[in-house]
């Protein structure tokens, strides 16, 4: 009764940090107390489930620890080694493979009943066959987002005709599979199950093909819900009540986000799992737009005394920022500005990047303080009275097109509305359009100049030039 009562404790304290810590998440100035808070509660978690009479035992204990060793030094080389501009991409591959280890445990289960005789009631199969579903999903369309984020699968090169369709009917087919080895229980044809597994796997990379690069945060999101999902089915099968708050917690977390996004973007999650929006257009080279529209170019030392002689900046970071990893060197020019008078915010878009709060991340890494970056709302109510914009690497979050072109794809998207500020300054390596493959009218406007060359570059002259001054 004790030992039961402790491992039960054990469990509580675990979920009681998992909950404190995902609250301490949701600000940049205790996110570091709230990861380290949910690490302590996951220990606990392992620590009494070890002690549990299903896995106690010195051959288990071996196996366990061996695999615990195995995940330590990979998880530590991950977080050391892991470049910020990759950060997507390890949260993509870590949501993956906590759908493939849910999987490989309803696999086991399955293997049991069919090949072991092990009894099985409705609620179990129901269970089982669910967790296949949605952690092959999750593990493969998990794979397939890293590999589009990581360039090794280019804009649509396995789009098929009418691949929404085929998407529909595939998944279609699952469901009733899974129904039909549900009607079979115990006496279903384990080829079945392998069938229905490999389909599960072949949908999940099928299902983020269409996707375009412009919506990966939300699909990232959205697949660390199924991550969460498939954990807490899978606590269900061991009656783990650890697994099943985690899972939860992690389920419902990854859907309020994905949720929240899909309204920062106007947008339906149907429309953007089946819109396939962005990295299919062609790209323009350097020079101009159509018809009369002209791009003015600006120096380094015109925009550097722009920007020193200014009463109030505002930065607006994107995925070029995090490609040049020159996040810090935009605090230095920060920095130089501030220490002028200079009053220097940072606008940041939902959906900027490739991973959720991938821009609050990277700006986290550089030590910009928390009170100056302003959410969307916040921004678009300074940019009025700011006096320049300097727009690092962003494109498809500051075009104008989402507000006055009806034609365009990404019209009613709430963006940065930045050509409201008196001034803007574009930082690009050239003319080519964003992720979403769509040109920015930004780009002509009387109050914009464009800045061309490579982020990091550019702004280590810009900070030069301005401790001349």
């Amino acid at each position: 009764m004790v030992y039961n009562f402790i491992i039960n404790l054990g469990y509580l304290l675990g979920a009681i940090a998992f909950v404190w810590g995902l609250r301490l998440l949701s600000s940049p100035d205790t996110a570091k107390k709230g990861n380290t808070l949910a690490g302590i509660g996951m220990t606990l978690a392992i620590l009494s489930a070890l002690f549990t009479k299903e896995i106690s035992g010195p051959n288990n204990y071996g196996w366990i620890v061996g695999g615990g060793i195995i995940g330590a030094i990979a998880g530590y080389f991950a977080a050391k080694k892991v470049k910020m501009t990759d950060m997507p991409q390890m949260v993509s591959v870590f949501n993956g493979l906590g759908g493939a280890c849910a999987v490989l445990l309803a696999v086991v289960e399955l293997f049991l009943i069919y090949n072991k005789g092990h009894a099985a009631s409705n609620s179990i199969l129901v269970i089982l066959l669910s967790t296949i579903l949605i952690g092959g999903i999750t593990f493969t369309g998990s794979m397939l987002a890293y590999a589009k984020l990581q360039g090794l699968i280019k804009g649509n090169q396995f789009l098929l005709p009418k691949h929404n369709m085929i998407n529909n009917i595939m998944l279609i087919a699952l469901v009733a599979l899974g129904v039909y080895l549900f009607t079979l229980g115990a006496g279903a044809s384990q080829n079945l199950a392998i069938i229905f597994l490999i389909g599960s796997l072949i949908f999940g990379a099928s299902f983020v093909i269409p996707i375009g690069g412009a919506d990966m945060p939300v699909v990232i999101s959205l697949l660390n819900s199924f991550s969460g999902i498939s954990a807490a089915v899978a606590g269900l099968i061991y009656h783990n009540n650890i697994m099943l708050v985690g899972g939860i917690l992690v389920g419902a977390s990854g859907t309020i986000l994905t949720v929240l996004m899909c309204n920062a973007m106007n947008r339906s999650l149907l429309n953007v799992l089946i819109g396939g929006f962005g990295g299919g257009a062609s790209t323009a080279g350097k020079g101009g737009g159509s018809g009369d529209e002209v791009v003015k170019e600006v120096s380094i030392n015109d925009a550097a005394i722009q920007l020193f002689y200014s009463d109030s900046v505002m930065i607006i970071p994107g995925y070029g920022l995090a490609v040049a990893q020159a996040q810090k060197v935009c605090k230095e020019v920060d920095d130089l500005l501030s220490a002028n008078g200079v009053q220097v915010t940072y606008g940041i878009h939902p959906v900027a990047g490739r991973m959720p709060g991938h821009m609050n991340v990277l700006l986290a890494e550089a030590d910009v303080p928390y009170d100056k970056l302003l959410d969307l709302d916040a921004a678009n109510a300074a940019l009025p009275s700011t006096d320049v914009v300097v727009i690092v690497g962003a494109n498809d979050v500051v075009n104008p097109a989402a507000i006055d072109d009806p034609s365009s794809p990404i019209y009613g998207m709430p963006v940065l509305e930045v050509w409201k500020a008196k001034n803007t300054i574009v930082l690009k390596r050239s003319m080519s359009p964003g992720y979403a493959g769509i040109q920015n009218p930004l780009f002509f406007k009387n109050n914009n100049h464009m800045l061309f060359g490579d982020a990091k570059d550019t702004l280590t002259k810009l900070a030069t030039e301005l401790k001349e001054m």
